[in-house]
């Protein structure tokens, strides 16, 4: 099972992309302060879920951010269950 500080090591890694357009950007750090609050595990996972999964489907993203945030989703929905 992945731990949260790895999800957002992950996260961290496309936020910091400057190929990967700014609102895109600008929701993974949303879902990074998220993943970082003091709530309980499973809010702050599908509030992060629901964040980037709002600019998944962007068609402005490069295809290799395309894929980094399929497996940051997929890491989280594992977290959920």
């Amino acid at each position: 099972m992945v731990s949260v500080h790895e999800i957002v090591g992950l996260i961290e890694g496309v936020a910091n992309d400057t190929t990967v357009p700014k609102n895109i950007r600008r929701a993974l750090d949303e879902a990074k302060v998220r993943l970082t609050s003091n709530d309980e595990v499973t809010l702050k996972v599908s509030s992060a879920i629901y964040s980037i999964e709002s600019v998944s489907e962007d068609v402005n993203m490069p295809s290799h951010a395309r894929m980094q945030i399929w497996n940051i989703l997929s890491a989280l929905e594992s977290m959920k269950k």
